[in-house]
């Protein structure tokens, strides 16, 4: 969710609550504001009345509303003496409105001519449901202007504020370790952005450099550990061809041998895994996978006749993904090469693609890896002790590298490993 639009809803919430909490604090002081001023209008009522009733003594016959907003009607000087003024609400039928409607009454007394007498006084009520209604599609037009108000100024005005934020995240986003040299740079004068491109420079430099160190290791290392090894392979293999060893010292030689040659093997898996992760290759193009593993069969074509197994190729479609030439070749050779090798002799080897998939499944142990692990370094299947155990490491790293989602199933039903190359679902 984009900043703005994440900051639209969080001050849309606030203004749903705080013009609720408002508008119900304005209602209910709307309301006694009202009721003040109907009193104050009875009151006043009461007064100018009396003194028409001094005036017009005909008013005290006035015993129905009828009418007149008052009525009067002669008591005992006991009760008039009991009776103080009250204010109520009540509801009484209106004649122009065909209904009843609430309206605010005074009840008073008063003394004239040595008679005493029971005053009413109406006033009209603003119904609450109307006032409510009223109130309510007034300050839903409120929340709506604001809200619009809002959305205009975070999409022209606060969008305009934030470009310089922006523009250095593209940069940064876009800037490659091995190639920019240059630090990234922004338009603008706020002091918040200023300190964030400082920071993002910083930690540029720190990475780039840490970068160029990393990639000196493994030059350096890729060419100091192969010659001396190298060196000693040669030796050892001039030493095994002396006449003057016997059968145990040529065993011995043919066991360092191998072990040299392993550590051979791992060094470079070593260098190539770090290469990978470092990322060092940036040379993509359009790969047809099909054509790939063609070319790792038949590489592989003396060791697959020697265990006598069948690969049958299910190509229902060609798979081509944009990767770097060598590691296309590094990706696929490590995974039919850990199904040649785990697989028995005589049994089937099956290479399928279809929907932009690779699956390569081979026979192998009756139960499932663990999965959790089989991806880990130097994870060693129990018959392959002299195996580096880096194999499938690489190859996850390749397809994470890439964004291929690279999975491990297991088919009790054919006793079948599978590994599974596809698209990682973003």
């Amino acid at each position: 969710m984009k900043l703005h639009n994440q900051s639209l809803i969080y001050l849309t919430f606030a203004f749903f609550v705080i013009i609720g909490v408002w508008s119900f604090v304005f209602y209910i002081d709307l309301k006694d504001e009202i009721r003040d001023s109907i009193d104050d209008g009875l009151d006043n009522n009461r007064l100018l009345l009396l003194q028409q009733i001094e005036k017009d003594s005909s008013l005290l016959q006035q015993e129905d509303f009828g009418g007149n907003n008052f009525s009067v009607k002669q008591i005992s000087r006991k009760n008039a003496l009991a009776q103080k003024d009250v204010l109520k609400d009540t509801m009484m039928y209106r004649l122009n409105e065909d209904d009843l409607e609430p309206v605010r009454i005074l009840h008073t007394s008063f003394g004239h001519q040595g008679k005493y007498y029971h005053l009413k006084i109406i006033s009209s009520l603003v119904e609450e449901d109307d006032l409510i209604e009223d109130a309510f599609y007034n300050i839903l037009l409120l929340f709506i202007v604001l809200v619009l108000s809002t959305f205009i100024i975070n999409n022209f005005v606060l969008k305009r504020l934030w470009n310089p934020f922006y523009d250095l995240l593209g940069q940064i986003s876009r800037y490659k370790l091995d190639k920019d040299a240059h630090a990234i740079k922004s338009k603008t004068n706020t002091k918040e952005f200023l300190a964030l491109q400082k920071a993002a420079n910083k930690l540029l430099l720190h990475s780039k450099e840490t970068y160029r160190a990393q990639k000196e290791f493994t030059e350096n290392a890729a060419h100091e550990l192969q010659t001396p090894l190298a060196i000693m392979a040669n030796k050892l293999e001039l030493l095994l061809e002396s006449e003057n060893l016997n059968a145990a010292q040529s065993k011995q030689i043919a066991e360092i041998l191998q072990t040299l040659n392993r550590l051979n093997h791992l060094n470079k898996a070593l260098l190539l895994l770090a290469k990978i992760e470092n990322k060092q290759y940036n040379q993509e193009e359009a790969i047809t996978i099909n054509k790939v593993i063609d070319k790792v069969l038949n590489d592989f074509e003396d060791f697959i006749s020697y265990k006598n197994l069948a690969v049958k190729r299910d190509y229902e479609q060609d798979i081509t993904w944009h990767l770097d030439k060598h590691l296309a070749y590094v990706l696929c050779s490590n995974l039919i090469k850990n199904a040649l090798f785990h697989s028995s002799e005589n049994a089937e080897i099956c290479i399928q693609s279809k929907q932009d998939k690779l699956s390569i499944c081979n026979t192998g142990s009756a139960k499932a890896l663990d999965a959790s692990v089989i991806f880990n370094r130097f994870t060693k299947g129990a018959n392959q002790p002299k195996s580096t155990g880096i194999g499938l490491a690489v190859a996850k790293a390749i397809c994470d590298y890439y964004t291929l989602q690279l999975t491990y199933t297991y088919l009790p039903e054919k006793n079948w490993h599978c590994f599974e190359i596809s698209r990682a679902q973003v």
